[in-house]
């Protein structure tokens, strides 16, 4: 059952919105509109409780995860603190990416679309182009983990491929021939749209579970035992002296899933009902990150004794074996767990992100090739050559433009318009999210202001501690400015937002 509460909307009984029919033809005549920005029909949202429990223990089973731990240890953290710290990142990044999960479901609509309420028909390609250009530096760190998976594959089929073609920037040349062929997969899948995405998702999931607990058990029965890694302390003598390591530690935890928090609309667009998104979503994301990061300390300090080394990195360890068969599978493993994160995490949004930019030029699919070039063109080999860097480089100085971005998201839709945006005009230039030229100044102001307190502990040595706290601070003091220039300095936008007669702004 549904009812008419705007000339171009309908509201169902269970509060998802979608567009009239009659609100169609002006829709796609729009310059803002492709078929792949619009908003999904009530009846094509089919996602369920499942699925979205699915999409996170997919992404979450990744190399990045397995080895999240090993940064942190490196520190001096011991393996129950580091453990606490995932733990702890991922049910606090929980929050915004529920409270932003929120709008996909109601209205149908992807990331892009829904940053126009708050940042303008034109301004939400600043929060897309930054959220996108994040990504494409993951997905080049996954394609180069995928590629090094299948480089390691190929070897153990043929023990002269790693000479085969000699050397180039450092790397067998036959390595960047698997990268590249890992790279052509991810764009390939893409191509084929996102409900062959749903079911990779839903496959993977499982199995990349189980044969990483085989994995487990094997290496603790070879190690007779856990191993030494398990039993050893942390180096820390004092709460004091854990501080300085566990807040940008905590940061990072949080800024590595600080995309998702922003452009979880473009997979709960698709979902059945809020109950499914929010169930799936809480059930499998901390506790994944958690175990899985647990399962990759256990097997490292089963290699200490087996190998006589710590192992972090899987694909390394896989490379000791010396059954092909037990290669092969390994490795299938890991390339199935990598395209599955790679392609839902670091392709999907900014692939809307760039045909959000140019709707009527730019396709889905356009999008996702654009997408694997920029990630190439960010040399993530170099990105991944330090675990610690990225994890307290790379991950906490973009977590706090990220937080910056959802802090306006956030207070926008639940603080200012009280959830409720007007569906057709998300897609007008000359709508109520118009706001001057297509632009709110009072969001943009709100992110670079946000952006510049999260950023200044870099150059300001005494301000470091806001550095280390990025995403809080970024987040916190973004929502909290544009909240206040949204009531000071009002926009029609939202004064007409909730009324049901206003058919348009002008």
């Amino acid at each position: 059952m549904s009812i008419e509460i705007r000339p171009h909307d309908l509201r169902h009984s269970d509060g998802r919105i979608e567009l009239a029919p009659s609100a169609d033809a002006a829709i796609r005549a729009s310059p803002l509109y492709n078929h792949d920005l619009a908003p999904v029909r009530v009846a094509d949202r089919t996602w369920t409780t499942y699925n979205y429990a699915a999409l996170w223990i997919s992404m979450a089973h990744c190399i990045p995860t397995y080895m999240l731990a090993s940064g942190l240890m490196g520190q001096g953290m011991s393996w129950g603190q580091a453990l606490f710290t995932i733990l702890l990142g991922n049910v606090i990044v929980l929050a915004p990416i529920l409270l932003n999960s929120h709008p996909g479901t109601k209205y149908g609509i992807p990331f892009p679309i829904f940053a126009r309420a708050a940042y303008g028909t034109r301004g939400s390609n600043l929060p897309a182009i930054m959220r996108a250009l994040v990504a494409c530096g993951w997905f080049g760190i996954q394609s180069w983990i995928g590629g090094q998976a299948l480089h390691t594959f190929f070897a153990s089929m043929y023990s002269g491929w790693p000479t085969l073609l000699g050397l180039a920037g450092g790397y067998p040349v036959t390595q960047w021939i698997s990268f590249l062929l890992f790279w052509a997969l991810n764009i390939g899948i893409i191509y084929r749209g996102m409900d062959l995405l749903r079911h990779v998702e839903n496959w993977a999931a499982p199995f990349v579970l189980v044969m990483t607990a085989a994995l487990v058990v094997w290496a603790v029965s070879a190690a007779h035992g856990l191993g030494p890694i398990l039993a050893r302390p942390g180096k820390f003598a004092s709460f004091t002296d854990f501080m300085p390591i566990f807040a940008p530690a905590l940061t990072g935890m949080i800024g590595y899933w600080a995309t998702l928090s922003l452009n979880m609309p473009d997979f709960t667009r698709f979902g059945k009902s809020q109950r499914d998104q929010t169930l799936g979503q809480v059930v499998a994301l901390p506790t994944t990150m958690t175990v899985f990061a647990a399962m990759g300390v256990v097997i490292t300090s089963a290699t200490a004794i087996i190998y006589g080394e710590a192992i972090w990195d899987p694909v390394v360890l896989v490379g000791k074996f010396t059954s092909p068969l037990l290669v092969a599978i390994a490795m299938f493993t890991v390339v199935i767990a990598t395209l599955a994160v790679n392609i839902a995490a670091n392709v999907v949004s900014p692939a809307n992100d760039f045909s959000n930019a140019f709707p009527k030029l730019v396709s889905f699919r356009t999008g996702g090739l654009i997408t694997g070039i920029v990630g190439i063109a960010m040399q993530p080999w170099k990105l991944l050559a330090d675990p610690s860097g990225y994890i307290f480089g790379w991950l906490v100085g973009y977590s706090g433009g990220l937080g910056s971005i959802a802090g306006v998201l956030i207070a926008d839709y639940w603080l200012v318009r009280g959830k409720e945006l007007a569906l057709a005009d998300l897609y007008l230039p000359e709508g109520r999210y118009a706001y001057a030229r297509g632009w709110n100044w009072r969001a943009v102001a709100a992110t670079l202001v946000g952006c510049a307190l999260a950023w200044i502990g870099l150059v300001v040595p005494m301000l470091r501690p806001l550095y280390d706290y990025a995403w809080f601070v970024g987040g916190g003091s973004a929502a909290l400015l544009y909240w206040t220039l949204m009531r000071t300095a009002p926009t029609a936008a939202v004064a007409t937002a909730t009324d049901p007669r206003f058919e348009r702004h002008r």
